[in-house]
């Protein structure tokens, strides 16, 4: 749980924090540390960012990216594991080489642990829909499954809950079908 800290720290303060590979976010000016992810994390992760590629080289419709720095406003920045954005998109959030704003999609794996799970099920997801995230998929490497949230009303809500026999599409990415026992199982 994010320690209370007064004042609140800025996205301008995590430029003073170390490189000592932690990931440092921001959440409503309060500091989020987290260790780098683990290779089943990052095996996950980069399997969903090659199948978008290679979707995105069919359909050049916008981009994937791997971790990359969010900044939604002085006091909220965060490192999700991927993001898709259109090119359009990308018109209206990229600044300077960085990005500020939100992006279509945003995907997080689950790393092990209940406050990795409650910050990105719970935290994150509150501050995506806030600033307008449209698509949040969590993915848990070790239930394989899914959840997949859509934006309603400023808040992402559940619409699916996909596991290892299932396909995730989106209307982000038309004609994009995914069978996820791939995704799992390599």
């Amino acid at each position: 749980m994010p320690a209370q800290i007064e004042p609140k720290l800025t996205v301008d303060d995590l430029d003073l924090l170390p490189d000592d590979g932690n990931r440092y976010e921001l959440i409503e000016g309060e500091l989020l540390v987290s260790t780098a992810p683990g290779l089943p994390h990052q095996r996950i992760a980069g399997m969903f960012h090659f199948e978008i590629s290679l979707y995105l080289r069919q359909h050049p419709v916008g981009e994937v990216i791997a971790t990359p720095g969010m900044m939604f406003d002085v006091y909220n920045a965060t490192i999700p594991d991927l993001i898709y954005m259109s090119h359009e998109r990308r018109d209206q959030i990229e600044h300077g080489g960085r990005l500020r704003g939100a992006p279509e999609l945003v995907i997080e794996v689950l790393s092990p642990g209940d406050e990795n799970r409650r910050r990105d099920e719970v935290v994150k997801r509150q501050t995506y829909g806030k600033f307008g995230v449209e698509e949040y998929w969590i993915v848990d490497p070790e239930q394989h499954v899914i959840e997949v949230y859509r934006l309603s009303d400023g808040a992402l809500l559940p619409v699916a809950t996909l596991a290892e026999q299932d396909t995730l599409t989106t209307p982000l990415l038309p004609n994009f079908a995914l069978k996820l026992s791939n995704m799992f199982n390599r």
